[in-house]
């Protein structure tokens, strides 16, 4: 009996209130969208120099007071240069990149002080810590294009703080001006 008045006030409410056959509308759902490109630094790239090479690490130096900005806009010069097959004007052997068994990684450091930390034998010259300021890593096993930029800062452990530049393996977008 209970379940017959809750059935017979819910249709009396529901006639009340003006139901219809009509499906209800659905509203859409806006979901906030990734940018289609990472941001690039507006700073220009100082120079740097070719410190150290391996089959697959390239270390490399630049000025010791180089911004963060500086450093990813040198990170973003070699996603570029890797794009578009350019190392050799950066001073980098394309051949060195193009055979890549399957990854290459760059070390950037800010001065020449701690850039032999990865393979000179003995105490690293700075610790046992990490002391590069960027990284860049080419190329994967599945897709010799993937790569990975990342701006290394100083923190209160043993490594740096990673702040990862684009997502890793995104596409590839060209800086505007070109």
């Amino acid at each position: 009996m209970r379940d017959a008045i809750i059935i017979a006030v819910t249709f009396a409410t529901a006639t009340l209130l003006g139901c219809t056959s009509k499906p209800a509308q659905i509203m859409p759902t806006i979901i906030a969208s990734q940018p289609s490109s990472p941001t690039r630094p507006t700073t220009p790239p100082p120079p740097f120099k070719l410190f150290h090479q391996s089959p697959n690490t390239i270390t490399l130096t630049t000025t010791p007071d180089a911004s963060d900005q500086q450093i990813e806009a040198i990170l973003f010069q070699l996603r570029d240069a890797a794009q578009t097959h350019t190392f050799d004007a950066l001073h980098i052997p394309q051949k060195l990149v193009d055979a890549r068994d399957p990854m290459l990684w760059f070390h950037l450091y800010r001065g020449p002080k701690c850039a032999a930390e990865k393979y000179a034998p003995g105490a690293p010259p700075c610790g046992p810590s990490y002391h590069a300021a960027g990284d860049y890593t080419l190329g994967g096993s599945k897709n010799p294009n993937w790569d990975s930029g990342v701006l290394l800062t100083p923190s209160t452990t043993d490594q740096p703080h990673e702040t990862q530049l684009w997502p890793p393996g995104s596409p590839y977008t060209p800086p505007a001006n070109r």
